[in-house]
């Protein structure tokens, strides 16, 4: 099972997306300064996911979700999250 998640970070605003078999593990990652783009920032939260049954979805999704960051497709797809 692979995971295609978001995540943002509060302070900044920023957002990260990607892909993996282990979403716990990953966003410990992501916070502790493990993830090179992540780094700086620290404390990101997870706002959207999705579950694909291979590696290969999974990366096709992130790409297409990736091509189309902070446009209409991407606030469109991440517009039922609540912020905290």
């Amino acid at each position: 099972m692979s995971t295609v998640y978001i995540l943002r970070n509060n302070k900044s605003k920023r957002y990260y997306i990607g892909s993996t078999n282990d979403i716990d593990r990953r966003i410990n990652e992501h916070n502790r300064g493990q993830t090179k783009s992540t780094r700086v920032a620290g404390n990101w939260m997870i706002i959207y996911r999705e579950e694909f049954d291979n590696k290969i979805d999974a990366k096709r999704r992130e790409r297409q979700i990736k091509s189309y960051k902070s446009g209409r497709a991407f606030k469109k797809l991440i517009a039922g999250v609540v912020y905290r």
